[in-house]
């Protein structure tokens, strides 16, 4: 239940009308924000519960165009918005009701008045409560449940998508695979209770590596998938290095006495090798499967050749 005084913005409201509205509404429940129309409205919407707003005396053409504004197709996404009009405009209201705001009549009837701004009130706290919950399943539906990164589903999705858009606007696109050295020895020797909490710590380190804009996901068991939008190969081996030396230099566990390394592939799109967001994901495969073959700890490229073929089965 809100303790606090609701904060209404009226806009456009008569300076004559105001002490009438403020006893109308109840100071004890209501605090008043008075603005004239201008662009600086929809900016004060964000710091507000609701808006009232105020027609029959300024342009109606103006007074239409701020009520859509008001009012975009979201319900989420707009304030409370109550339209206090004349009988005569009439289109106007209309206009409100089919928009989602609600309409009272002016001179109004105090009564009304009170019982319309509590429920437009009540009707968006509701779409907000709904709309959070809503956006709270959409993340849990894309997120890895133990290292709070991306799932391998949304992986999958996101890589198609960046490979189509990297091809229509002839923008470079590189993938770094990740996987850790011999973390079946972590599980054999402390459990998988440290394993699990070894892989949250690489995920925030690997968070701590990348741009905002590059994504991080769990690939599967311990091994993980850093796609990078817009980064061509240079700049991918920049990153693939920091990923790696914030790894190796993670000192893991309750005692940080755990030390990780990992080994990465990277490959980058274009390249001749490469002609679909498939081919993107082996190449980086067969890179870390040599990195791990080579000696663990290290970065390697995806070979200059194509490579069709299914990568060899490899050893933790």
């Amino acid at each position: 239940m809100k303790t606090q005084p609701y904060t209404l913005l009226v806009v456009d409201g008569p300076q004559t009308l105001l002490p009438q509205l403020v006893r109308t509404l109840g100071p004890e429940d209501f605090t008043l924000r008075v603005v004239r129309s201008g662009p600086e409205v929809l900016g004060l919407t964000r710091e507000v519960d609701g808006v009232l707003l105020f027609a029959g005396e300024g342009d109606p053409q103006q007074t239409h165009a701020l009520l859509e504004s008001l009012t975009p197709p979201e319900p989420a996404l707009r304030p409370a918005v109550v339209l206090m009009a004349p009988p005569e405009a009439r289109s106007l209201r209309l206009t409100a009701l089919g928009r989602g705001a609600e309409s009272v009549l002016t001179p109004w009837d105090e009564e009304e008045l009170r019982i319309r701004v509590s429920r437009s009130l009540e009707i968006h706290s509701r779409w907000k409560s709904l709309h959070s919950q809503v956006e709270e399943l959409r993340r849990l539906s894309v997120t890895d449940g133990l290292t709070q990164v991306h799932n391998h589903r949304y992986f999958q999705e996101r890589l198609r998508e960046e490979f189509r858009r990297s091809q229509r606007y002839d923008e470079s696109l590189s993938l770094i695979l990740v996987d850790l050295d011999h973390f079946k020895n972590i599980n054999d020797a402390h459990g998988h209770g440290m394993g699990d909490r070894v892989l949250r710590e690489v995920a925030a380190s690997l968070q701590h590596s990348v741009r905002e804009t590059d994504l991080v996901a769990r690939y599967g068991g311990e091994e993980f998938a850093v796609l990078l939008p817009c980064t061509h190969l240079p700049g991918a081996l920049t990153v693939a290095e920091r990923v790696r030396r914030g790894v190796s230099e993670l000192h893991a566990g309750p005692d940080g006495g755990l030390r990780v390394t990992a080994s990465l592939g990277v490959s980058s799109f274009p390249h001749r090798a490469i002609l679909s967001p498939e081919q993107l994901l082996l190449t980086a495969d067969e890179a870390l499967y040599r990195a791990k073959h080579e000696g663990r700890d290290r970065i390697c490229l995806h070979p200059p050749a194509p490579l069709f073929s299914t990568p060899p089965s490899r050893a933790g």
